[in-house]
């Protein structure tokens, strides 16, 4: 039996493990999304490790970084790395807009609401051009980001700039690096890429979902 042919036998069952891992992520303290414990940063390195670490141990920050990667294979050439450059430097800007005390209602909601949109999208194929996704991605952007600016309030300037360097730096690690992970899987073999693009965009989905209804209770 070919390598292939076990990977597609066994993609409901990494289907299944994919659930049974987040609702395991969900209960566990990670869930508040904050690596310092909800502690405000005070140096450069905790600045610095939050912000590594937030997008990470934030399920749902996590899984609107794998929509990303699933939405930029979609696009040819360059536009590949640079278009998810929107995404980075929004959230970036959001951070900015909630400590400038800007007010954004409903922004947990919202933000499981762009990895429901995000991951219906790339689901169902329907990818958008370079310029669109631009936008889509600026704008869940500036919700992810605002979210992020929840665990920085309050720090002195040392470790707000090594925050926002971190979760900056992390976000396009992950984007850039999957998206290429993505291209060499399909160079090896285009079943096996897109038995991962559909087991990861189930994953996001349900994550997406997770969040819109604990956000809604």
């Amino acid at each position: 039996m070919s390598i292939e042919n076990d990977v597609v036998k066994n993609s409901l069952r990494a289907k299944m493990s994919v659930v049974g891992g987040m609702l395991l992520i969900a209960s566990s303290p990670a869930f508040a999304h904050h690596p310092m414990g909800g502690a405000t940063p005070e140096t450069l390195g905790q600045g610095m490790l939050s912000g590594l670490g937030h997008p990470i141990i934030g399920l749902d920050h996590f899984a609107f970084l794998v929509v990303a990667i699933l939405l930029s294979c979609a696009l040819k050439g360059a536009a590949r790395y640079v278009v998810p450059l929107a995404f980075v430097g929004a959230t970036v800007g959001g951070t900015a807009l909630h400590l400038g005390a800007a007010n954004i209602p409903m922004s947990e909601m919202l933000v499981a609401v762009t990895v429901l949109v995000g991951a219906v999208l790339a689901l169902t194929k329907n990818y958008l051009g370079a310029v669109v996704l631009s936008g889509v991605f600026a704008v869940s952007g500036l919700l992810h980001g605002y979210a992020y600016g929840e665990a920085i309030i309050g720090a002195e300037m040392t470790p707000l700039i090594s925050y926002l360097i971190g979760f900056a730096a992390i976000q396009y690690m992950i984007i850039a690096g999957g998206t290429l992970g993505m291209e060499k899987l399909a160079r090896h073999s285009e079943t096996m890429r897109a038995i991962a693009a559909r087991v990861s965009g189930v994953a996001a989905f349900l994550t997406g979902g997770l969040f819109l209804a604990m956000s809604l209770s």
